[in-house]
């Protein structure tokens, strides 16, 4: 597949009714693994479907539902009405499971994505207090990381996390990439090849971020605009992201590949910019534990 500004940007079909919004496919992307989908459901409606020969990762955006699977019901699951609201809920599901979500409010939103697997592992939910919240960078590339399905989590391929990069601040930078799996002598990993999609949300609708994705040959070199909805695909190379001033960008990354990581290289002609932050920007965490209390 060609990599280029317009097949990295992957534009919403969302109209604002029910049903699915958002699609990626591994196959149309030009990848091994990482499929992803964002649905619409008012109360009362349901989806269901089998994980077949695929992990599935069931991230809710925003509402609550019930999820019954052949491992057990799950009842009651979601608290926040949208992601500017509060910290993730999320299943895991490992191959060869049935599931049904049922949605308890309307305009309940989830993303999940799925990855081939020959391993089995076990059915977990994730809440609001199992997500670990790491405040990363500095000055105006401070954001917030939630991780949901962070590295070490009982799954095979799949990793999952959302950031919050608040308005006029850089994320994802210095530019870094995770195309080539590479070990240290003593074998800790340094890098893994991984494919990675980024599923935008913005806190108005006239928002927007920009996402640059590179590598250094620049055989890969597209500038996106993505909006509300919208999801760029990473397939190798350095992809940073700029938030517009006056809105708050959210992003929900699904990564899979070569390892259970987040293991990365820097851009070496922009890593030199870590060692200038003297402060983080007091605006985050812009979601909290302490919300879901409310």
């Amino acid at each position: 597949m060609l990599y280029t500004a317009e097949t990295m940007l992957v534009k919403s079909k969302d109209q604002g009714s029910t049903g699915e919004f958002a699609r990626i496919n591994a196959a149309d992307a030009g990848w091994d693994y990482l499929n992803m989908s964002a649905m619409r459901l008012n109360k009362g409606q349901t989806f269901s479907d089998n994980t077949r020969d695929c992990e599935n990762a069931i991230v809710i955006l925003g509402g609550v539902c019930n999820i019954r699977t052949s491992d057990g019901e799950f009842l009651k699951v979601g608290r926040r009405p949208n992601v500017f609201s509060g910290m993730p809920y999320a299943l895991y599901l490992s191959r060869h499971k049935d599931f049904e979500i049922e949605a308890l409010t309307d305009g309940f939103e989830f993303a999940s994505c799925w990855v081939p697997t020959g391993e089995d592992h076990p059915t977990q939910l994730v809440t609001p207090a199992m997500s670990k919240i790491e405040i990363r960078g500095g000055a105006n590339v401070t954001r917030q990381i939630n991780g949901i399905l962070p590295p070490g989590f009982d799954c095979h391929r799949i990793v999952c996390v959302e950031v919050y990069t608040p308005s006029g601040n850089w994320s994802s930078y210095p530019p870094h990439k995770h195309d080539v799996h590479r070990l240290a002598e003593d074998g800790t990993l340094l890098e893994a090849d991984l494919e990675e999609i980024y599923f935008y949300k913005i806190d108005n609708p006239n928002g927007y971020a920009y996402q640059r994705v590179y590598t250094d040959d620049r055989r890969i070199d597209g500038l996106m605009m993505p909006a509300n909805h919208d999801a760029v695909l990473v397939p190798e190379g350095y992809h940073p992201v700029v938030s517009a001033p006056g809105y708050t960008t959210y992003y929900l990354n699904f990564l899979a590949g070569s390892a259970q990581s987040l293991a990365n290289s820097d851009d070496p002609a922009y890593s030199w910019v870590k060692d200038t932050w003297t402060w983080q920007d007091p605006r985050l965490p812009l979601v909290h534990h302490g919300m879901e209390g409310r």
